[in-house]
């Protein structure tokens, strides 16, 4: 018969730790409260985290780990993932008598213990350890790791491309040789290829720039959607260099003439990367491009896109209506398929069913049904969509209405009871009606079918570490914005200062702007009978719809962006300016 475990207050009391009273009162409160006997006994200030953990190690016969004290052994992460240690708040300390040794916060978490199990495919030996200790030696050991990838990446590529230029007409050979040999890492073309990826990778860079000039390679990296020169590399490097790239994307190296796509899987900071790259001729040699595909990118949530209080409520509001079309337009690379991943993985229940149809798919997710468009075999947008209805779908992702077949066949879904998603490559909300009237979609049909368009941008964010009050923000762009001086008075203008933390930038990350286009009674009429989009964007306005640069403006009386950063991205040609 298994032993009884023993409640934690007897355990606390008996070892003289807590008083009878005080727990009698705690106990009441974790009944009445439904919270656990530590947590109340932590919140009153009987106990502290320590003797708690120790006393919970005791109650379910475990060890207990002072990581004051304990040393984990600098080759134990090997055996779980970055990943799975920052979840799960757990530490590895080694194998013994084939179990894994893991330190764990919370004995009752049998799902973490599952999972772990599942993950590696090993029986695990718990010890137990303070929480907020293993949270600050995960912590700790992570920002060394990074740290010492700092350190190695100061190795510049300049000092890699001077190497390889003393190689000067022996690269080629030595490039092939290191190849037949297994891509040794010590070959120069190879350790400069390594620290061009690595480098932009560390940069937060979501492109990789090579690109051929007429007397040097130049090397950018695209940070927070603005282009920086990081190096020039000697000319005489471009073909082992273009070379390199194509072998590792599984391009054609003997193909000159033609673009080529491809991709690469690399392992960086303990995460998987996908590169995607392009490959196009020119005229002073093929420029290759790399897209960083990084898994946390589009894993941010909606709470964190940017919205406004009204602006989140309107979309939660919007993306769990039963049917219809949502629409999300801007040009590319404003953050439209990030919005609408995050719209989806809310959705992502078990009780609902998620079919997408993208080009290409970029990123995988748990729970959704994704089929990539090929069009050599003419999987296309509207056959994929047409198959799709088959499959019984609740919702439907399109990843682009590029014509008016695709737009109809989206439409249809969403008055045949679907929730369709899908983006458009237009300046503003209101002309995503034009739009899809122009492609040859039916106005009473678009009228009906639509529930809600939002344009959105992406701003740069300025840098927290070298913030400051900007004393003489410059009046042309305070004019573009109508910006008032009284406005400055209550709400001081910020920029960055520069510093080493932004590239000298004053800026670092980004968040979204929107304008969000709902249709109602009023819009519906305007859309059946036509309208222009100045006449749809004038009702949507006076129906409450708060434009791309309104919603900047928010944004720079927060102190969270510049008035110049605002005007770049609002001010594209086409735009409605008010």
């Amino acid at each position: 018969m298994a032993k009884q475990r023993k409640h934690l207050g007897e355990i606390l009391y008996k070892a003289g730790l807590v008083e009878k009273q005080p727990l009698i009162e705690a106990i009441k409160a974790s009944k009445s409260n439904n919270k656990r006997l530590g947590q109340v006994l932590l919140d009153q200030g009987l106990i502290d985290e320590e003797t708690l953990t120790k006393a919970i190690a005791k109650q379910f016969g475990l060890e207990y780990i002072n990581l004051d004290t304990t040393l984990i052994p600098s080759d134990a992460t090997k055996f779980i993932p970055q990943e799975l240690i920052r979840r799960h708040n757990v530490l590895p300390l080694g194998m013994d008598n084939g179990k894994l040794r893991v330190i764990i916060s919370d004995p009752l978490d049998l799902e973490t213990m599952d999972a772990i199990r599942f993950r590696l495919n090993t029986e695990l030996e718990c010890c137990l350890a303070n929480p907020a200790k293993i949270r600050s030696y995960i912590q700790e050991s992570f920002n060394q790791v990074k740290k010492e990838e700092g350190d190695r990446l100061k190795h510049s590529i300049d000092a890699t491309a001077a190497e390889l230029a003393e190689v000067g007409d022996a690269l080629q050979a030595e490039m092939l040789r290191a190849q037949a040999a297994g891509e040794d890492d010590s070959a120069p073309i190879i350790r400069l290829v390594n620290l061009i990826i690595d480098n932009a990778y560390y940069m937060r860079a979501s492109d990789i720039h090579i690109e051929p000039m007429a007397d040097r390679v130049r090397v950018r990296y695209r940070i927070d959607g603005v282009c920086l020169e990081r190096d020039n590399i000697p000319k005489s490097m471009q073909a082992p260099l273009v070379t390199r790239f194509k072998i590792l994307s599984g391009m054609d190296i003997a193909e000159k003439r033609l673009p080529q796509d491809g991709r690469i899987k690399r392992v960086i900071g303990g995460q998987d990367i996908d590169f995607r790259v392009s490959s196009l001729p020119g005229n002073h040699g093929p420029s290759v491009v790399l897209r960083i595909l990084r898994p946390d990118a589009v894993n941010v949530g909606i709470e964190s896109l940017g919205f406004e209080q009204d602006n989140y409520e309107q979309f939660q509001k919007i993306i769990k209506r039963p049917n219809g079309i949502f629409l999300v337009t801007g040009p590319t690379g404003s953050g439209k398929t990030t919005t609408l991943y995050a719209a989806l993985q809310e959705l992502n229940k078990p009780d609902k069913k998620i079919i997408t149809a993208e080009d290409p798919v970029e990123y995988s997710f748990d729970g959704m049904n994704q089929c990539q468009v090929k069009e050599e075999i003419e999987l296309t947008f509207d056959r994929i969509l047409r198959a799709m209805l088959r499959q019984a779908p609740n919702i439907i992702l399109i990843g682009e209405i590029r014509d008016g077949v695709v737009a109809d066949i989206a439409i249809q879904a969403a008055l045949t009871g679907h929730l369709v998603f899908s983006t458009l490559h237009t300046n503003d909300a209101p002309s995503a009606i034009t739009r899809l009237i122009d492609m040859g979609v039916k106005p009473f049909l678009v009228a009906s079918s639509i529930q809600a368009i939002m344009a959105q941008r992406l701003i740069r964010i300025i840098c927290k570490k070298c913030k400051v009050v900007d004393e003489n923000p410059d009046l042309r762009h305070l004019q573009a914005l109508d910006i008032a001086p009284e406005d400055i008075e209550k709400h001081p203008i910020h920029k960055g200062a520069g510093c080493s933390q932004c590239q000298d930038t004053g800026y670092k990350g980004r968040l979204a702007i929107f304008e969000m286009f709902e249709m109602n009674s009023e819009l519906r009429e305007l859309a059946f009978s036509k309208a222009p989009a100045t006449e749809l964007r004038k009702a949507a306005k006076a129906s409450g719809m708060r434009t791309l640069m309104e919603d900047g403006k928010i944004k720079i009386f927060k102190g969270i962006t510049t008035p110049a950063e605002v005007v770049r991205i609002t001010q594209t040609e086409g735009a409605v300016i008010d």
